[in-house]
């Protein structure tokens, strides 16, 4: 770690320069570069299908992750405050994204993400971004276990093939609809996605180092096109993806449409702040290294103006992403730049192909993407070292999956103070 770095935290000097000035200021060799560009590319081939399948598992065409990756992923890696954080659609987002759009539809949805990234732009100037670094870890394990459940059960249509014309954004009126129509699961689309999980967990076990996820996409795209086999495709249900980015345009909003969608506004942007910051700190623990959580705040609220304005989604740095950003040896933020333009790249050359892609792939890489989000050890630990603990990462886990994201931290966070509080008065 470079000795710029080692006072980065909210109160240093350098609390809001971008961590991608502070490596290039501090040294930055062709050999950096290189294992930037192997980094960024192991992270492109891993966005591709997850930012696909994250857009339409929040009911939105695939191309707007693809967007989303692209836009908030560049601009998440230029400005912000953390070396090795890598921006995109997230799983944390899709129930309310979901809500979002069935309440003011894409427009709506825009605009709540722009206003969105402007709390997050003040909120990161105002240096809040201190405090959201201090979330308690069992509100953390709780958070990300439900947002698991959310997510796996995002995927049931296109896991089992079913036919339903409105999937409900809330986890227990989903079931309910999915349980409704469960008699027309068609078992060849089963078979196909459930033979997709257990290679993309084979590949990992057995050759963790290659792209698993690309690889059983990519084959399973050319399986299902060669024999003509009966499951739903990108191009089935969306029809073609486009080759390039679209022209940047801003919503037509009035006062009356911003009082309707700013408690959509705060939820994204405590949702992405929350989301962004705990991604950060687990890539400082990978590392070593700190980041800037006021920086990192502003970058974020900037991708994600940008993003939508670009046709995308709410961004915020991913854990999954990052983490692999830091196994694949980067070095800098230019990786995460550099994963933005391979991205572009593959949009550009690879579109046309898209179409073939089934859905059902997609739906294993998302299972996927769950199993891996919830730790099972760091669960059951918490739950039974202590009952305090117990009691708040299990009500944060049934809220998140059963409520509201955000909700459930801001309970978690006063459980834990009525804990602590409880606990400093036993002592006196």
């Amino acid at each position: 770690m470079s000795a710029d770095n080692k006072g980065t935290g909210a109160e240093g000097q350098t609390a809001f320069r971008p961590a991608l000035i502070s490596a290039l200021w501090g040294g930055y060799s062709g050999s950096d570069l290189r294992d930037d560009a192997l980094a960024g590319l192991t992270v492109a081939i891993v966005a591709l299908p997850l930012s696909m399948a994250l857009a339409i598992a929040s009911g939105l065409p695939p191309e707007r992750g693809l967007y989303t990756a692209i836009i908030g992923g560049f601009l998440i890696s230029l400005l912000g405050g953390s070396r090795f954080q890598i921006g995109g659609p997230a799983g944390a987002f899709i129930v309310l994204i979901s809500l979002t759009l069935e309440r003011h539809g894409y427009d709506g949805l825009v605009l709540a993400t722009m206003l969105a990234g402007l709390i997050m732009v003040l909120a990161g100037a105002l240096r809040l971004g201190t405090f959201i670094r201090h979330i308690p870890h069992p509100v953390t394990v709780g958070f990300a276990a439900g947002i698991a459940v959310i997510i796996f059960a995002s995927q049931l249509k296109d896991l089992l093939g079913l036919q339903l014309a409105k999937e409900p954004g809330h986890l227990a009126p989903k079931l309910v609809a999915i349980w409704d129509v469960l008699p027309s699961v068609k078992p060849l689309t089963l078979v196909f996605s459930a033979t997709c999980v257990i290679a993309i967990l084979v590949l990992r076990k057995y050759r963790p180092r290659w792209p698993g996820f690309v690889i059983v996409v990519f084959v399973a795209a050319i399986v299902a096109w060669l024999s003509q086999l009966d499951v739903a495709t990108i191009g089935s249900r969306f029809g073609a993806v486009p080759n390039s980015l679209p022209a940047p345009v801003l919503p037509a909003f009035d006062i009356a449409k911003i009082y309707a969608v700013l408690p959509d506004a705060v939820a994204l942007a405590l949702l992405g702040s929350i989301e962004s910051l705990l991604s950060a700190l687990v890539a400082d623990r990978m590392s070593g290294d700190k980041h800037r959580s006021n920086m990192e705040l502003v970058a974020q609220g900037t991708a994600n103006f940008a993003s939508v304005a670009f046709g995308g989604m709410p961004a915020t740095g991913t854990i999954a992403r990052t983490a692999t950003n830091i196994r694949a040896g980067a070095k800098s933020p230019v990786s995460g730049i550099l994963h933005a333009f391979y991205l572009l790249i593959f949009m550009a050359i690879a579109a046309p192909l898209a179409v073939h892609i089934p859905l059902a792939a997609l739906a294993a890489v998302l299972v996927v993407v769950a199993l891996n989000m919830s730790d099972h050890k760091e669960f059951r630990e918490i739950v039974t070292k202590h009952w305090t603990g117990a009691v708040v990462l299990l009500a944060v886990f049934l809220i998140t999956a059963f409520y509201d994201v955000v909700i459930a931290i801001v309970a978690g966070l006063v459980l834990t103070f009525i804990f602590r509080a409880a606990k400093l008065e036993q002592k006196r």
